[in-house]
């Protein structure tokens, strides 16, 4: 009923630039927060950044002044701006999304499938 799809990730040098892209589609009345979390291999997945509805944002302190967070509600899209980007940040991307359908009057969490971010000279 709710899907969302990452996008953007890929192959790029230290010090280099990505966009990462997740849309929401489906029967989808309102989406609340919205946020990007990463996992590397042999690690927990932790939260990179998220953004409530209202565009207020939090930053994991690893990537405070390297990452912007941003939302467009027409789209129910999220992007993260990834910038100066350094082998450490190389993980799979994830994104979630608090949504509320048409069908439910609860929001519940929808995660993406990820997409794969690598950071290697």
């Amino acid at each position: 009923q709710v899907q969302l799809v990452e996008s953007g990730g890929g192959l790029v040098q230290p010090g280099g630039s990505l966009r990462l892209s997740c849309v929401a589609s489906g029967v989808i009345s309102s989406i609340s927060d919205m946020g990007w979390y990463r996992q590397a291999p042999g690690k927990q997945r932790e939260l990179v950044a998220a953004i409530t509805s209202g565009s207020s944002t939090n930053y994991a302190d690893s990537v405070k002044g390297r990452f912007t967070i941003s939302r467009d509600n027409a789209k129910n899209t999220v992007y993260l701006q990834m910038n100066s980007l350094k082998p450490e940040d190389t993980a799979v991307y994830y994104c979630k999304a608090k949504i509320t359908t048409v069908l439910s009057l609860v929001a519940l969490d929808y995660w993406g499938q990820g997409t794969q971010v690598t950071v290697s000279s």
